[in-house]
């Protein structure tokens, strides 16, 4: 603890909160918005709703702050909120826009600010004047991140008019129905200022005096990690709302997030200050290794090349001053030595671990057994002093994949399928725990299951997790090479118990599940490739990522590409077909197996590692509006990837639409791929 923080003098917020500004209303009409811009207030009716425009739901960070903003990293970020914001086929927000128009507050609809957890996107909001954020409901890391940040949220549409009559809001209106530790996160204007008042024992932290109950796994591993009244790691139990701080592991960033949270603590703590136990804090290049091979000309006038380049020295310098573990560029060659999330499930994370990380996918590492989950770059620069992360224990959602798959099924399939549901699709497991069970999941292999686990993300969950079993033993013997007792000690007693209380019980049979893709725009618009009624022809397809770029991945695409050789086939001369490995130990696992030569012969372009593509930094991206994608990664919104059509599917479907040239389901063993219930030979349609 630095001791300047002892004697900083910290204060609340006044009870009362008073905004002076307009109201930006993110309507799905783009000349509604313009309206708006030029300085005309739209009319709100509070009391009959159904007389209102229509409010964009599902508004991503992505459009927020499209990942190029993302290479600024202060103030400057106030000219760029909602230059992403896709409402029809337009983007009508322009650079300057909306801090130029005076808004105070931005309202919208369901599901706001899902996606990444870029901190980037709430700043960029508050430096542009927004104070205030309504919508109907708000996913939890983006509702956490204003939280640290000051910026009010409410689902409240009642304010609008309170807010547009001048009238003061009392600051319990924001604050009603949170956590003791949220309300006064809230009531000092930050996670940092809480944060010191907290050194400072001004706080009250409640303490969880829960009593014996049955748990399920992830209460399991909070139970072992949250802060006692003693201020000592671990309590007997747990229960959903419990609230509190939870002692970290391991705690990473990659070079989008660390120069800010860098800058943020050397800020707000001191130039000379030190990080709390670097050893257990870990740095990655991972994302901009390739951006030069893509980046448009028109925004390396703009300078954001070079700003991305300093990301990486700024990183680079804080690491060396810090005495931190920087997993960065190669040395003599193109390329990182893997994807964060790459990295950690393969050399870090263990079973019963709790694990945080400046990436909403950060629930890749659930697939071994730990709760693991994205936080923002306050919650990163605030865990740097405190090595802990403030949580409230959430609600789990079971998930039974129940039966035996088909050999053309996979794990983005079930998790495709899920994404495509009501009860997800609507927002209902936001900020919940999804673990996967059921003998599908069982029998699926630690990568596999790291498709499932990671893309809880994309449902809006907590984080994702998946009982530790023998095939965790296995892959921690494989991978770390632990003997078969140290793998087996570490997996005891992390399983639910059986009468453990749930949010929601989702149940599938892998039996009835085909290939599925999800169509462009949201990966929600999940349905199975035989419903689609004319084949889609793609010109590139995409096969990495840290959701497609493990070794089980590299399998899938080879045994496609290696029974399309057999028969005479490659890569259709119409498509690109780029494979990416998601850290260096998958590349070194391909080059054992002779993937590298099939690869090769089939025409595929292997890719270092990297994010790349999937957050529109590396080759694989679209450059068209009319161009047709088809991708491995896990998500597809509206200019994530370029400003192309991308839909998402398994790694075997992807591979083999490459093959076909247009989506089509993977027939292993020879049996002819189809689309729509379409027979498909050659690389030609019938």
């Amino acid at each position: 603890m630095e001791p300047s923080l002892l004697t900083r003098t910290i204060q609340k917020r006044p009870d009362k909160c008073k905004f002076e500004g307009r109201i930006l209303f993110l309507t799905e009409d783009p000349e509604l918005i313009r309206r708006q811009l030029a300085g005309e207030d739209l009319p709100w009716d509070t009391k009959n709703p159904q007389n209102n425009p229509k409010l964009r739901d599902d508004i991503s960070t992505d459009e927020i702050t499209p990942a190029h903003i993302c290479f600024f990293f202060d103030e400057k970020l106030g000219e760029w909120p909602y230059t992403g914001l896709k409402c029809g086929n337009e983007v009508p927000i322009k650079r300057g826009d909306v801090k130029q128009g005076g808004f105070v507050a931005a309202v919208s609809g369901k599901r706001r600010g899902k996606g990444s957890s870029r901190e980037q996107s709430p700043y960029a909001e508050l430096c542009a004047g927004i104070k205030l954020v309504i919508a109907e409901n708000i996913e939890r890391i983006y509702k956490q991140n204003c939280q640290n940040l000051g910026v009010l949220t409410s689902t409240d549409f009642s304010l609008i008019d309170k807010v547009r009559g001048g009238e003061e809001i009392p600051l319990r209106k924001f604050t009603e129905g949170e956590d003791d530790i949220t309300r006064q996160v809230i009531e000092y204007g930050g996670l940092f200022p809480f944060n010191v008042a907290r050194m400072q024992k001004k706080v009250f932290l409640p303490p969880i005096t829960t009593a014996k109950r049955p748990m399920t796994i992830a209460e399991k591993i909070f139970a072992r990690h949250m802060m006692n009244a003693a201020n000592e790691q671990g309590v007997s139990y747990v229960k959903p709302a419990d609230s509190g701080f939870a002692r970290t592991d391991l705690r990473f960033s990659h070079e989008y997030v660390t120069p800010m949270s860098a800058i943020f603590f050397e800020h707000f703590v001191g130039k000379d200050a030190k990080v709390n136990d670097p050893s257990t804090i870990l740095f990655f290049r991972d994302h901009l290794t390739f951006l030069d091979e893509v980046i448009s000309e028109e925004k390396k006038k703009m300078g954001l090349l070079d700003l991305a380049g300093q990301l990486k020295y700024k990183q680079e310098d804080f690491a060396a001053k810090q005495g931190i573990k920087l997993h960065g560029e190669l040395k003599d060659r193109k390329g990182s030595e893997g994807i964060c999330h790459s990295i950690v499930a393969e050399m870090y994370a263990l079973p019963g671990q709790m694990n945080v990380g400046s990436d909403s996918h950060t629930p890749h590492v659930g697939a071994v057994g730990c709760i693991a989950f994205g936080i923002g770059t306050t919650d990163v620069f605030n865990s740097w002093i405190t090595k802990d992360v403030r949580v409230k224990v959430p609600e789990s959602v079971k998930v039974v994949v129940r039966g035996k798959r088909k050999p053309n099924v996979t794990a983005k399939d079930y998790i495709l399928l899920l994404l495509s549901m009501e009860y997800i699709h609507s927002g209902k497991a936001l900020a919940k725990v999804m673990e996967y069970s059921g003998e599908a999941i069982e029998a699926l292999s630690v990568d596999e299951r790291a498709t499932m686990t990671n893309m809880a993300a994309e449902i809006g969950g907590f984080t994702g997790i998946v009982a530790p079993d023998q095939k965790t033993v296995e892959f921690l013997m494989e991978r770390r090479g632990m003997s078969r007792t140290e793998a087996e000690k570490l997996c005891e007693g992390l399983y639910s118990d059986p009468d453990a209380q749930y949010a929601h019980v989702i149940e599938l049979n892998a039996d009835e599940i085909t290939p599925m893709i999800a169509t462009p725009g949201d990966p929600g618009n999940g349905k199975y490739i035989r419903d689609l009624h004319t084949p889609v022809p793609v010109e590139i397809a995409y096969g990495g990522t840290c959701t497609a770029g493990k070794n089980a991945d590299m399998d899938m695409y080879a045994q496609v590409l290696s029974e399309a050789l057999q028969s005479g086939k490659r890569v259709a001369d119409s498509c690109k077909f780029y494979i990416q490995f998601g850290s260096q130990e998958t590349r070194e696992y391909c080059v054992r197996k002779g993937y590298l030569d099939i690869f090769k012969q089939a025409g595929a372009t292997v890719i270092e590692p990297s994010c790349g593509a999937c957050i529109n930094a590396g080759p694989g991206v679209s450059t068209r509006s009319d161009q047709v994608v088809i991708s491995a990664q896990n998500r597809n919104f509206p200019g994530r990837s370029g400003p192309g059509l991308m839909y998402l599917a398994s790694p075997y479907t992807v591979a083999a639409s490459a093959v076909a040239g247009y989506i089509v389901e993977f027939e292993p063993n020879g049996r002819e791929a189809t689309s729509s219930g379409i027979a498909m030979e050659k690389q030609g349609r019938k």
